[in-house]
């Protein structure tokens, strides 16, 4: 696909961030309340949102320069990304031609290195491709296989060490719409929802054998990675997430593309709880963060990312 040589080590890896007197993923379906597990009362952070933020901070250090163009955009056009690959292999098929999907059967039967391709310049242009994956319903509505690309980097939902206590604070607002409202209205009222302080843990996989034989995503795309994630909540500051920050970025590698210990021994080597007297965190200093690593098989190697350049 590139001269860049894919990566050739399996990864996993575990986020520590923090949230204080902020909001850091609301529900559309509650009111844009924080997302709460109702049984145990733990807070959530769905995948989604944190894939955003590191979208966010390579699009705003990279730009659109290749390779680090960012194909999920807000309010762009998917089509029109997913037309440059058809324009680079010279196919004049358009997705917005009636018989679109007829035109790229017909030129798959005779070309069948199509999907691939297709999909080795989406991945060859866009990073978060290469990292995450991607639906492009272009080719999906073409039937090319090439439409549902898997990628390497998989998260799973953040959740807080300890069960957050979610505040309604209420707010007034003196400023008016109409000269109506200017005549009747003195102020109307509001209200947000906040968490006075909330530690989340999140663990990560990179797989070597799909970024080999699917994305090529390669160390220099690592190390983005690692970049965007210790500094996601630096560019994306917001009253209502309040103050957020990555506190420790945890990274497993292991000695091979296969790996050498499964994932949930790796995780359960990294111990997080309240430090003695206390009841109540409000800080990061509250908690304390301990790594067995005599439960870390020796061909893993374990590192602790904490400081970074922004």
């Amino acid at each position: 696909m590139t001269d860049r040589k894919s990566i050739e080590n399996r990864y996993d890896f575990t986020i520590l961030f923090d949230v204080k007197d902020g909001n850091p993923n609301g529900d559309p379906d509650s009111s844009n309340m924080p997302r709460v597990d109702i049984e145990t009362g733990n807070g959530l952070v769905t995948d989604v949102c944190i894939k955003r933020k590191i979208r966010d901070y390579v699009q705003t250090a990279m730009g659109e320069q290749t390779p680090w163009r960012i194909y999920i955009q807000n309010r762009r056009t998917l089509n029109r990304l997913d037309s440059e690959a058809l324009e680079a292999e010279h196919i004049d098929a358009r997705p917005e031609d009636k018989d679109f999907a007829k035109e790229i059967k017909s030129l798959k039967k005779d070309d069948p290195t199509l999907d691939l391709r297709l999909r080795d310049y989406m991945c060859s242009q866009f990073f978060d491709i290469r990292t995450f994956g991607a639906v492009m319903t272009t080719f999906v509505k073409g039937s090319l296989s090439c439409g549902q690309v898997r990628g390497p980097v998989q998260l799973g939902f953040a959740r807080s060490i300890d069960p957050v206590s979610v505040q309604e604070i209420s707010l007034t607002r003196i400023a008016v719409t109409t000269e109506a409202d200017a005549a009747d209205k003195n102020n109307t009222m509001g209200n947000k929802f906040i968490i006075p302080y909330g530690l989340y843990r999140m663990n990560g996989y990179i797989s070597a054998k799909l970024a080999q034989n699917v994305t090529g995503f390669c160390d220099e795309d690592l190390d983005m990675l690692w970049q965007a994630i210790l500094n996601m909540f630096e560019f994306d500051r917001s009253a209502a997430r309040g103050n957020m920050a990555v506190r420790k970025l945890y990274v497993f590698k292991h000695s091979s593309a296969l790996g050498d210990a499964p994932s949930w021994k790796l995780f359960d080597s990294i111990n997080v709880h309240k430090r003695d007297g206390a009841d109540v965190a409000r800080n990061f200093s509250d908690y304390e963060v301990q790594v067995n690593r005599e439960a870390i098989p020796d061909s893993v190697s374990v590192s602790e990312m904490v400081d970074h350049t922004l």
